[in-house]
Formats: structure tokens, C-alpha cells, sequence
């Protein structure tokens, strides 16, 4: 969605305590669908306007939310003490009243918010000439929600709480979601205008619906669909029912450009990851952080992809961990296999069960197909890896690289100690513990001397029955 022409400004109310979380961190760092409940609420009101014109409302523990907002120009207004929505808004009027435009109100415990039903409040205001419009949802149970209260002509008149509401205002089943879009001149003009007579002394942005009607602007509605895209989370339970919607929303979208998700229900997928057409999820599958995966790829049952670059036709095998890799055209890793961090496995190189990689590059072809830790490695092209192959890395102070040439045989069970250099070619025997460079085309071996002495085992077993009469 490209940014609205209109000069919107967003501010995002982030300062309350959300006790009813019961953590010891701020509600709005919480996290559902793959990202803190304040980067969905950052994200979302970036599609709409410029960084530079989104304002994120601070108060408890404002240093740790403002370091979880990564987006480079969104802005921070301070709120040291908490005394309503109105309030929030209206100390930073001296940064936000010389933007113009239109101001939209948001909340960054609501991630469900799509900039779509923003953009329907900003152009209400825009077609009709009202002096704002307000997101309104129509609910079988409103209770803790202000009713909207509508006069002969079905203009807002007035939004009334729910502690101030007669019995038959009560009855109104449409309730203010609490967003909101105005004309910045009108609502910085009658600003001022709000007042904290409440029992609670508190400053409401509510009360501007009945300030700019009398005034003679009237604040439109807009009513959304599915009242849950603007519902606030407040604890443990609403936030897992958030975390399940974003992440079927994620799903769907993907289905729908193309790829196949095999039991849907059970597979989870962060919003940042990319994938192509014709790719097949497995059940239980994991795409986690900024992952991108190329067409015609598989990842398996229960497998864990995170923050990782997988190129077309790239397969990842069942119980399968990648994280922090790339994985080139054709390669082939799992099932049961930990590509941990750093590594680079190219174009048709396979990866088997039970190998781990780390900080190792597989050139194209290579092969480790089983039984293998592979830690500060560069390997080959179609060089190929046995079973039970080591290499020692740590010496306990600091880490070394094994380097590997192209079109080597590395026996099973073989223990390479780095720092270590091993030339194209060359052919590693079983059972080998490597110390030493060794030359391309070469044959290495490291194995201690057989001993061979016939018929010690029986002895073994005689003298062991006679001691035991």
C-alpha cells in the first residue's frame, strides 16, 4: 500500500501501565503475530504517512519502547504523567499542531488495526467535509465501551462512557473503538477546549465529538466489520487470540499468492518472510524473522527456518533447524539437521540427518550427509564429508578454520583439528585425526597402529569364569 497523498500525521498512544498484563514490562512490548504489539502499531501507521510524521505517546518505561521502535525518524512525545487520551495528545502540541493535515489517533496495543480501515477514516473526512471521523463497531456486549449517540438526523452527538450512560444509552449496541481521524486545524483550534471535570480528572478525546458539534462540525463514523481488528489487548488470553489472527492473516495471504501450507492451523509464519510461488509448507513448520524462500522449494514437518535466504527448488527435510543461512539453488539439508548460524550452502550441496553447521560454507555439490559437526569450515565443491566427521574448532581460548579444497574424501569418523589446510583432491581415511596441512591429491591417514594378538579374548573369558568359582 503506497502512503496516503494527504498529510497525515499518526500519533500512537503507548504510555499506559497495562496492568492487567500482569508483567513486569510494558504491555505494548508484548508480542503476537512475530513482532512487539508497538513495531505492528509503528508499521502499520508508516503505510500511511511519512516516519518523520508518526509520534509514538511515551510514558512507562518509555526508554525500552523507544529502543524497540527500529524505524529510522518516527518521533517520541514524553507523557510523565498519565491523565487520559486527551492529555496525551495535547502535550505534544507544539511539535504536532505546525504539521497540518490530518491527525489520526491510534493505540499500540491494538496490532489487529489494518492501515486499510485508517485510510477509510481519513478519506470520510476527506469526502465528506466533517471535522473528523471516529472508527465505531456494532457489538452483541459493549460493556466497558462509550456508546455513540446519534441525534434525529443519525449525526454523532455525543459519545457517553459507560459509567455515565442512562439505562437506555446503555442499550446502544455501536461503540467508539477509540480511533480517530480529525482536521488538524479544527482539533488544535478547539483543543483547548477539553476539560478534566470526570470523576477520574481526566482529559478524554471523546469529549471532542460534542466540542466540534457545537461548534458546527460534525465528526462522521466508520463502521468496521469485524469489531476485533480495533479491540485493545489487555492480557495473556487476548493476546494469544491476536497472535492467532495475525498469523492466519499471514497464511492466508500467502496461500492466496501461491503457496501451498499443508494444515494450516498449525503452521507459523512471521510477517516480514517472503515466499514463492509453488513452495510447500509442512505441517508444524516454523518461518520465523526476516526469511525469504524462493519457488518450488519444501520446507518439512516441524521443521524451524529463521531469518535464513532459501533459493528456489531448495528442500528442507523434517525436524530441520536453519537459522542465519543461505541455502543456494537445489541444496538439500535435514531432516534432523542444525544449520546454526552463518552458513552458506550452495547450489546442490545436501546436508543429512544429524550434521550440524556453523559459520561453514558448502560449495556447490559438497556433501555431509550424515553424523557430522562442521563449525568454522570451508568446504569445496563436491568435496564429500563421512559420517562422524569432526572438526575441532576450539582450542578452549579461540576459534580456528578447517579449509577444504575441492573433490575431497573425508573418511568417516575423522577428527580435523584446526587450524588446518586440506588441498583439492586429497583423500582422508577412515578413522583419521588430522593435524597437518595436507597437499592436494594426497593421502592422509592418522590412525594409531592395529595390534593384533589371536585367541586373547578366550583366554580373557577362562580366567575370568576360574576367578569367579
Amino acid at each position: 500500500m503506497k502512503r496516503m497523498e494527504t498529510h497525515v500525521t499518526v500519533v500512537i498512544l503507548a504510555a499506559g501501565l497495562g496492568t492487567r498484563m500482569k508483567s513486569r514490562k510494558a504491555k505494548v512490548l508484548h508480542r503476537a503475530g512475530g513482532k512487539m504489539l508497538i513495531e505492528h502499531a509503528v508499521a502499520t501507521a508508516c503505510r500511511l504517512a511519512a516516519p518523520e510524521r508518526v509520534f509514538v505517546v511515551v510514558g512507562h518505561q518509555a526508554d525500552r519502547i523507544r529502543e524497540a521502535v527500529q524505524t529510522p525518524g518516527v518521533g517520541f512525545i514524553e507523557q510523565t504523567e498519565q491523565r487520559g487520551t486527551g492529555h496525551a495528545v495535547l502535550i505534544g502540541r507544539r511539535v504536532l499542531e505546525p504539521l497540518g493535515g490530518y491527525l489520526v489517533v491510534t493505540y499500540a496495543d491494538g496490532p489487529l488495526l489494518r492501515a486499510e480501515t485508517i485510510r477509510r477514516l481519513v478519506t470520510r473526512v476527506e469526502e465528506s467535509g466533517a471535522a473528523g471521523a471516529l472508527l465505531t463497531a456494532m457489538l452483541d456486549d459493549p460493556t466497558g465501551y462509550g456508546r455513540i449517540v446519534r441525534g434525529h438526523d443519525g449525526r454523532i452527538r455525543a459519545i457517553v462512557e459507560q459509567k455515565a450512560a442512562t439505562p437506555e444509552q446503555l442499550r446502544i449496541r455501536e461503540a467508539n473503538m477509540g480511533i480517530y481521524c480529525y482536521r488538524a486545524d479544527l482539533f488544535w483550534k478547539h483543543a483547548a477546549e477539553i476539560r478534566d471535570d470526570n470523576p477520574a480528572r481526566e482529559y478524554y478525546l471523546t469529549d471532542m465529538v460534542e466540542i466540534l458539534g457545537r461548534s458546527g462540525h460534525p465528526v462522521e463514523a466508520v463502521l468496521v466489520e469485524d469489531a476485533r481488528e480495533a479491540l485493545g489487548i489487555n492480557n495473556r488470553i487476548e493476546l494469544a487470540e491476536a497472535d492467532r489472527i495475525l498469523r492466519q492473516r499471514k497464511v492466508s495471504e500467502l496461500m492466496l499468492a501461491g503457496v501451498t501450507i499443508e494444515k494450516p492451523e498449525t503452521v507459523t509464519i512471521d510477517p516480514d518472510v517472503s515466499i514463492g510461488m509453488d513452495t510447500v509448507i509442512g505441517p508444524f513448520a516454523q518461518i520465523l524473522g526476516r526469511t525469504s524462500i524462493g519457488e518450488d522449494c519444501r520446507v518439512g514437518a516441524c521443521s524451524i527456518v529463521k531469518d535464513s535466504e532459501l533459493a528456489d527448488d531448495v528442500e528442507v527435510g523434517p525436524f530441520t533447524f536453519v537459522g542465519s543461512s543461505r541455502l543456494g539453488r537445489g541444496a538439500n539439508v535435514g531432516p534432523f539437521a542444525r544449520l546454526r548460524f552463518g552458513n552458506q550452502v550452495d547450489e546442490s550441496a545436501h546436508i543429512g540427518n544429524f550434521v550440524e553447521l556453523k559459520n561453514a560454507h558448502l560449495g556447490p555439490g559438497a556433501k555431509a550427509n550424515h553424523l557430522a559437526y562442521l563449525g568454522d569450515a570451508e568446504i569445496g565443491a563436491k568435496s564429500n564429508i563421512g559420517a562422524g566427521t569432526i572438526t575441532c574448532n576450539y582450542d578452549g581460548m579461540a576459534k580456528h578454520k578447517t579449509t577444504i579444497g575441492e573433490q575431497v574424501f573425508v573418511g568417516s569418523n575423522s577428527t580435523l583439528v584446526a587450524p588446518l589446510e586440506i588441498g583439492s583432491g586429497a583423500y582422508l581415511g577412515a578413522g583419521s585425526v588430522i593435524t597437518d596441512a595436507v597437499p592436494a591429491d594426497a593421502l592422509a591417514l592418522g590412525r594409531a597402529r592395529q595390534i593384533l594378538k589371536p585367541g586373547w579374548a578366550a583366554g580373557r573369558r577362562k580366567r575370568v569364569r576360574s576367578e569367579a568359582k
